[in-house]
């Protein structure tokens, strides 16, 4: 047993997670620049659009190992924001997912595929096998199929 009172600083049990982004979320939004060719700002905002949107369509339990692994895994590549704003209903299938990420950032739905995909592929690459397996387990035919693509 450690001797500092819960309350203080140095305290084990009290750790909260941080409130910038981690290194996970910088390499991630580094890499996608790189992969995609994108611009620092797109990149991160289709980062956050995608991966929130890829994390609303999972059908995990949060609770349960290894998917609760997995979904803690996926928020790390997010940067640091509101969590309170986003909507946290499922996205119904490949087209919705689109249409959302399409008016998130402001597009054509027709130029969201590429971008959609790209993050997907840069998100394999931060991913092991099997949790990738555990990606494509829990999307709706669609989604499943669009994922596969990007390897």
């Amino acid at each position: 047993m450690s001797d500092t009172p819960p309350g203080n600083p140095l305290s084990r049990g009290d750790k909260r997670p941080p409130s910038r982004a981690g290194p996970s979320s910088a390499a991630f939004t580094a890499a996608l620049i790189q992969h995609g060719h994108l611009e620092p700002a797109l990149a991160e905002c289709a980062a956050v659009s995608v991966v929130t949107a890829l994390l609303r369509n999972l059908e995990l339990d949060e609770d349960q190992e290894p998917q609760g692994h997995l979904m803690r895994k996926l928020v790390e590549f997010l940067p640091a924001r509101d969590m309170g704003k986003d909507s946290h209903a499922p996205i119904g299938g490949q087209e919705a997912l689109f249409t959302c990420v399409a008016r998130e950032l402001r597009l054509d739905v027709s130029a969201v595929e590429p971008l959609v995909r790209t993050v997907f592929q840069t998100l394999r690459g931060f991913l092991s096998e099997g949790e990738c397996q555990d990606v494509e387990r829990s999307l709706s035919w669609d989604l499943h199929y669009l994922w596969r693509r990007t390897q």
